[in-house]
Formats: structure tokens, C-alpha cells, sequence
């Protein structure tokens, strides 16, 4: 195991490793002013100081431009949301909040500031009966755990803030270690409707997190090694200067994508599997006997837990910081990261605005009878994959049949049986 300062895999400004030890990036890549930059800026503020206290200053560092950049991405990712939800339901969306000491209003962009204060200056209410150090405790936790995943992941070329020979262990980890903070805040509410509905997150939470795991299992086995910056470096490079040799491009990796995120939506709460705190129902379930700034903890730990998820996926299956093609190389590494991941986080507020929510019989029977058994099954089709990579160039077409078969035969069979005997939906509107 070894860690390693936030933006100091290289010794210096001027050293790059990554480009001598993966012969696949290019050096001028690499070495471009604003592949650069990153390091630069952290070198001008830490290099006059003592090397003991450089290595601090470097982890504060790394601490604070995470909770910036993450704490801003939240803020308006929830603006984001409504905006686009607006528009898919034929409303305009947030859109009156001026900035603040001025009548400017730039299509509502303070709004999520003016959410902040809202929630900062709401009275917190708690129970007469709770157990008022847990009830405090519970969203801390789940905060700091949701926030605590974003250390091992490589958000660009050199940035990646831990450096952990088991890096993708710690991070799931870290991310089931919020189950203990859900059963928390329904246990310490004191509250019958709040400690049932805790039960019912952690049934949904435990259900998706094996078909989760599965999911990231292949990768591991492919890329032979759980480091996150050696399984993006094992998908570098392109086939013919043209296909990128993503994860993602194979039949098992686009098999796992799919299962991960499926299981990252029910992870984070997010509809259709967001019924730990269903809308449609008469309580918020294990946030009940939660107000003001203690709700909007809870509230930004999902959407931290969900840009986690889908920089966790970028990393396994997308190729990590990696451009999908070699003559865009030029653009900085953590803009490709970035990119990838607003598609991402775009997706799943799609996603929010087109299924309808499941019901929890539907939800279980998914995950235990569905995603279970085609994450175990894509888990031999990766050791089939791995086995058959030195097969000669016709044989590669049947290696790719095979494989398809694998993942296409489970899912039409298994599909087949999970709706036996349930009618198809029907939709009728009023004329």
C-alpha cells in the first residue's frame, strides 16, 4: 500500500512517469502546459515551504479543491435538475432568484445559494424522546463517508488524490459503511414510522450492493489488479487508432456497466428506486424527524454518494481520464473526466424523469432474481474473455459470439421469467 499527496504522483512540475512507464501516452500529452497546470499551481503554493510541512499543505490542499469543486457541482446539479425536469414536464424551472445586492437574476443561477441559507437558517427540530447525540451523529456520518469515496479516484492524468494498492476495496468500503448512518437516523429518531422505513432502505441498500459489487469483480480480474490508476491505465491505447480500449467495448464490460449502474441508482436513492424517501407517501421515511440543515446533509450525501458512483463507473468502464481518441489527446485529461462525468450524472436525471417508482416486492425480486444472477454469469463470461485473449484472428469472431451469447442469452431468458404471468402495463388518457 502507498499514498500519495493530492496531484504529487510526480516528484515535480517537470517529472511525468506515467508517460515513460505507459508507452500508450503520448509525451507531448502529457507534458502540454495545461496537462500541467494543476501541478504548477499546487508547486507555487507549497514549494518555499519546509519539505515535513509540504506533504500537509499538499493533503489540505487536495482536501479543500475536492470539497470546492464537488460542494459547487452539487449546488448546481440540483439546479440542474429542476431546470431540466422543468422542461421534460412543460414548466420553466427555477428562475426568479436574483443574485444577491442586485436585481440580476441570470436564469435562477443563485438559486441553489439561496437554498443554502434557506436550510442554514430553519429551525432544527428534534424529537423530545431521541437520542439527541445519534440524531446529530447520523447525517454527519453519512456525509463524511459519501465524501471520504472520492479519494482514490483518478480524476485526470497525475490527479488522483490517495494512491491505494486497493484502492476500488476501500472505495466500496467506505460508500456501505452509509448503512450504518440510515439505520442510525431511524434508530435515533425514536419513531416507529422512521425506524420501519430505516429497515426498508437498508433491505433495498443491502439487496443492490451484491449485484454492485459483482459488477466491478470482472474488471478486477481483467485489468489484474485493484489499483484505480492500473485499471485505467489498462484500458489506454486504441484499436486501430480508432476504438477506444475501454472496459465498456467489450460484450462482459458493457454487461457490467449496465448492471453498476442500475445498482449505483438504487444505491443513491434515485428514482424509480427512490423509495426510502418516496414522495407519494405521508412521511420522508428515515429522515421523518429531520429539518433544516440536518435534512439538506442527507440531501447533498445522496448527490455526493451519486457523483462518486459515476466517477467510480468512468474509472472501471469508461477508460478513466482516457480521451476516445488519440488525435484529441490535446484536451486535458481531467476535461475528458469531467465530461464523462456530466453524461453521467445527466443520465440519471433523465432516468428520474422517465421511469415511473417501483414498489418494493418489484425492487427486491429485481435485484435478487435478475442483476444477481447476470452479474455472476458476466463474471465467468470476463474469465472466459481473459482466458481466450491470446486466441488466434479468426477465432477472435467466435470468442466475440461466445461472449455476446453470454450476456444476451442470460438477459432474454432470465427477462422471460421475471414477468411470467405479470400483464403488460396498459396506458389510457383522457380524451
Amino acid at each position: 500500500m502507498s499514498a500519495a499527496p493530492f496531484l504529487s504522483v510526480a516528484a515535480s512540475a517537470s517529472e511525468w512517469p506515467v508517460a515513460l512507464a505507459f508507452p500508450s501516452v503520448p509525451l507531448a500529452a502529457a507534458d502540454s502546459f495545461l496537462e500541467r497546470l494543476p501541478t504548477v499551481a499546487r508547486d507555487l503554493v507549497t514549494s518555499w515551504l519546509p519539505e515535513p510541512l509540504r506533504w500537509l499543505v499538499n493533503s489540505l490542499i487536495a482536501i479543500g479543491v475536492i470539497l470546492a469543486v464537488f460542494g459547487l457541482l452539487f449546488a448546481f446539479l440540483t439546479l440542474a435538475e429542476r431546470k431540466i425536469l422543468g422542461r421534460i414536464q412543460n414548466r420553466p424551472g427555477p428562475n426568479r432568484t436574483p443574485i444577491p445586492l442586485t436585481k440580476i437574476r441570470l436564469w435562477g443561477l443563485a438559486q441553489p445559494f439561496a437554498d443554502g441559507v434557506k436550510a442554514l437558517t430553519k429551525e432544527d427540530v428534534i424529537p423530545r424522546d431521541a437520542d439527541k447525540l445519534l440524531h446529530f451523529l447520523a447525517p454527519v456520518v453519512l456525509l463524511a463517508f459519501s465524501i471520504l469515496t472520492f479519494a482514490v479516484i483518478p480524476f485526470g492524468r497525475n490527479l488522483v488524490p490517495v494512491e491505494l494498492d486497493a484502492a476500488v476495496l476501500y472505495f466500496f468500503a467506505a460508500g456501505a459503511a452509509t448503512e450504518l448512518a440510515v439505520f442510525m437516523a431511524g434508530w435515533a429518531s425514536h419513531n416507529k414510522y422512521s425506524l420501519l422505513a430505516a429497515m426498508r432502505a437498508l433491505a433495498q441498500l443491502i439487496s443492490y450492493e451484491l449485484p454492485l459489487l459483482l459488477a466491478w469483480v470482472p474488471v478486477v480480474l481483467v485489468a489484474g489488479s485493484l489499483s484505480t490508476t492500473e485499471i485505467v491505465a489498462a484500458q489506454a491505447g486504441w484499436k486501430y487508432h480508432l476504438i477506444p480500449q475501454w472496459h465498456v467495448f467489450t460484450p462482459w464490460g458493457f454487461a457490467g456497466f449496465v448492471i453498476f449502474m442500475i445498482a449505483a441508482l438504487a444505491e443513491s436513492n434515485r428514482s424509480p428506486f427512490d423509495l426510502p424517501e418516496a414522495e407519494s407517501e405521508l412521511i420522508a421515511g428515515h429522515l421523518t424527524e429531520y429539518s433544516g440543515f440536518k435534512y439538506a446533509l442527507f440531501f447533498m450525501a445522496e448527490y455526493f454518494g451519486m457523483i462518486a458512483l459515476s466517477g467510480m463507473a468512468i474509472t472501471l468502464f469508461l477508460g478513466g481520464w482516457q480521451a476516445p481518441s488519440p488525435y484529441l489527446e490535446f484536451i486535458p485529461s481531467y476535461v475528458w473526466f469531467a465530461g464523462k462525468l456530466i453524461v453521467l450524472l445527466l443520465g440519471f436525471i433523465w432516468i428520474r424523469a422517465t421511469f415511473p417508482r417501483l414498489r418494493m416486492d418489484q425492487l427486491t425480486r429485481f435485484a435478487w432474481k435478475f442483476l444477481v444472477p447476470l452479474a455472476l454469469i458476466n463474471l465467468g463470461n470476463a474469465a472466459f474473455w481473459s482466458l481466450s485473449f491470446h486466441w488466434s484472428a479468426p477465432l477472435q469472431l467466435v470468442r466475440w459470439a461466445i461472449s455476446i451469447v453470454l450476456v444476451v442469452g442470460p438477459f432474454v431468458i432470465m427477462g422471460r421469467k421475471l414477468s411470467a404471468g405479470v400483464a403488460p402495463r396498459v396506458y389510457r388518457y383522457a380524451t
